[in-house]
């Protein structure tokens, strides 16, 4: 049976992608988190917690989750220096992994973007451990998530924002990204290359554009705004002026093309996970309260971050490449938010 190890795999994306490979596949999954930013297992696994083996929680009737609570970096450095750490430490045979996912970083919303960016920087950190250990021992596939982020600023200002293609990176010719979180998923892209090229590792890497989802923490604009809507608060507070536009894309979609994407780009290649259309803070505020009944009073906080002005993609690449679209629509995803924070928080 093979091991797949899923890493960050308490935050959004990651246990969104814990979940889908244990209902997809018949497969064990070890997924890694320290918790600073990730849910404890027990908040969001339907399945029950079996037994404790050695410090790793055992999860489901058929004891094929597996939870270690660890700084990935401490793990992964462990696991370069001796590719069977987990057996001799915890008394597992896993040696060798399937599929590698990759989502431990530092990340917390534009707060933690603009307010420590120097915290977020240690993103390099875990990803120079990562790469060294997958060069040494390679895995089947691996999944490297790297970020709008990492595109250029200037490509997204008020005045001369573009649908951003996946050529717009160009490391022949290198435009400044979004803060240091920008900056390090630019370097683990350009790490993923070398990996594919110089050591033959089978990657992928994906640039999400803005993933929401109904399990999303409030630390996101979606399910605070999704929030603020459910408890009709009035006025009812955005920051910035709400101008501001994102490409939502709904978690789903995103694994669904994660998966996709996996099966079809093996040399480190990065493109974009999107809807394609730029929609406004102030969009998303109208849809969420026409949902809640009401028309409230918009109160611009002008002295909170609001990164760029507007970030969306072109998914022509994607399109024509492995034949993706996303399905699920912004007003059906914006309603599944919605309909959980109302459950939440009513």
């Amino acid at each position: 049976m093979k091991v797949h190890l899923v890493s960050g795999g308490c935050g959004f994306v990651g246990r969104n992608m814990v979940k889908r490979l244990y209902n997809t596949t018949k497969d064990n999954i070890l997924f890694i988190d320290d918790l600073s930013v990730g849910t404890d297992p027990s908040e969001w696994l339907d399945q029950p917690m079996v037994e404790d083996h050695k410090g790793i929680k055992v999860y489901g009737t058929d004891t094929r989750l597996y939870f270690l609570k660890s700084d990935f970096r401490d793990v992964v450095h462990a696991l370069a220096r001796d590719p069977e750490y987990i057996k001799k430490t915890y008394g597992l045979d896993f040696v060798d992994f399937g599929d590698i996912y990759h989502y431990a970083a530092i990340v917390g919303g534009r707060a933690k973007i603009d307010g420590d960016p120097m915290m977020v920087a240690l993103d390099l950190s875990i990803d120079a451990e990562f790469f060294y250990y997958i060069t040494r021992h390679k895995p089947e596939r691996v999944l490297y998530p790297s970020s709008s982020a990492a595109y250029p600023v200037n490509l997204q200002t008020e005045s001369g924002a573009i649908a951003l293609t996946e050529s717009d990176i160009d490391f022949n010719n290198m435009g400044q990204p979004d803060m240091t979180y920008g900056w390090s998923k630019l370097t683990g892209e350009y790490l993923a290359k070398i990996a594919a090229q110089y050591y033959d590792v089978n990657i992928t890497c994906i640039r999400p554009f803005s993933g929401y989802g109904e399990d999303q923490d409030l630390t996101y604009p979606i399910p605070s705004l999704a929030k603020r809507a459910a408890l009709k608060e009035n006025p009812f507070e955005v920051w910035g002026t709400g101008h501001q536009g994102r490409d939502f894309v709904h978690i789903d979609d995103v694994i669904d093309c994660i998966q996709l994407a996996m099966n079809h780009i093996h040399d480190g290649t990065a493109i974009n996970i999107g809807m394609g259309k730029l929609t406004s803070f102030m969009d998303i505020i109208k849809v969420m309260t026409s949902f809640a009944g009401y028309n409230p009073e918009i109160k611009q906080l002008l002295d909170k971050p609001v990164g760029v002005h507007s970030r969306y993609c072109d998914m022509t690449f994607v399109e024509n490449t492995i034949g993706w679209k996303a399905k699920i629509s912004v007003e059906e995803g914006m309603k599944r938010v919605y309909d959980a924070a109302l459950q939440k928080f009513n």
